[in-house]
């Protein structure tokens, strides 16, 4: 059932629908003017609000606009005995959810409250996995470096500028390209990765561009590639330096014309995408082997990130450790470990060929194998067990 607030200046009016909306299993709270509403509002959620547009002191739609302002997770329903078309229209488009006329038809007005209540739960649904797939994409640290790539990505992220992340596998690459998203213009549109190493070289063309209906022998029907799904947003081609000259081509292409084509098609498809590349290759040395274009290198590297290993951000250690046993407890829904200090300096003694990924996996084998609290003994043991 919802949590409603009803702000109306006239009494009857805020005593019938607490009596309506109660026989109907709803919690109800009143306020009598917009001033005190937005007062409980400070304090309560609610996940309906119904607001009377006409009311003394500050009328309803100053109320509505106050709290769209302060994005509390409500959805507003404005009420009025003095509605016209116009009126309604312009409390939409103000970001109103319904508006109702007095006398309220109290079908209509249930069914709107069910509506509103079922929009406000995905919307908050929404935020919360928008802030867990944030959280799962944090980069973690204080470290010198990554500071710098920080200070970086706040300077990019606001451009459509290309950008190419390098780094050896495990050092966050794919943090980086997510962190520019977020923090750009197109942070709702969409984020499409693509694992260039992961897709045979006979299906990246499709993968990327799509293809038409016959266009080979097991393509059935029509299907988008990955550059339309990104349209309006990014586009993260991730270990690019496996990518076949043939699809670096026709990447190549796409950037100077910002269009495609899909396989078996001639037609030119325009497209609206920022373009993120990563690889843990050394491009440069690539191109002297004949295995990647140098014209989609330096179109690809207008802006370059490095991400270093592990090994040379050590300091960073401690808050990663703290990071991913907070995560790996409450994946496991698990009281949280503790580790102690000298747990720490074991884990920075070691050498990190499989960098950040590789600390995590350590971390959730201690967690399982460990006590409460996670021990020098404890990494001595189990962090690198084939080394003993």
């Amino acid at each position: 059932m919802a949590k409603i607030l009803v702000i109306d200046d006239e009494r009857p009016i805020r005593n019938a629908l607490k009596d309506i909306l109660e026989y109907e299993k709803h919690t109800v709270s009143l306020a009598e003017d917009g001033i005190k509403g937005l007062k409980i509002l400070e304090k309560e959620e609610f996940d309906v609000v119904l607001c009377d547009i006409k009311m003394p002191g500050m009328d309803g739609i100053e109320v509505l606009q106050t709290i769209l302002e302060n994005e509390y997770d409500t959805q507003i329903v404005m009420i009025s005995g003095h509605g016209t078309v116009e009126t309604a229209v312009d409390a939409i488009k103000k970001g109103a959810f319904d508006f109702i006329e007095k006398p309220l038809d109290l079908n209509r007005l249930l069914v709107t409250i069910k509506n509103a209540t079922t929009h406000s739960k995905v919307v908050s649904e929404n935020k919360s996995l928008k802030r867990k797939v944030s959280q799962k994409f944090t980069m973690i640290g204080q470290s010198e470096a990554l500071q710098q790539i920080m200070e970086m990505v706040d300077r990019v992220a606001e451009t459509d500028a290309r950008v190419l992340i390098t780094g050896s596998n495990g050092t966050g690459k794919e943090l980086v390209a997510h962190s520019l998203h977020e923090n750009s213009k197109r942070a709702d549109a969409p984020f499409v990765e693509v694992n260039c190493a992961a897709i045979p070289s006979e299906l990246i063309e499709s993968e990327l561009f799509g293809h038409e209906k016959g266009s080979f022998t097991s393509a059935h029907k029509q299907r988008s590639g990955k550059f339309e799904q990104a349209n309006g947003g990014t586009i993260f081609l991730d270990e690019i330096g496996d990518m076949s000259l043939s699809a670096q081509a026709k990447v190549l292409r796409a950037l100077q014309e910002n269009k495609i084509s899909r396989v078996g098609s001639d037609r030119m498809i325009p497209v609206d995408v920022r373009v993120i590349a990563a690889t843990n290759k050394d491009l440069k040395e690539e191109i002297k082997l004949g295995r990647f274009r140098e014209d989609l290198y330096h179109r690809l590297s207008v802006i370059l990130i490095h991400v270093p290993t592990l090994n040379e951000r050590t300091e960073d250690i401690p808050l990663l450790a703290e990071y991913f046993i907070e995560q790996i407890c409450s994946e496991y829904g698990m009281a949280k470990r503790s580790i102690s200090e000298t747990a720490i300096k074991e884990l920075q003694n070691i050498n990190w060929t499989g960098n950040i990924r590789e600390l995590r996996n350590v971390l959730e084998r201690l967690i399982i194998l460990s006590n409460d609290i996670i021990t020098d003994t404890d990494v001595k043991l189990f962090a690198q067990p084939l080394s003993r």
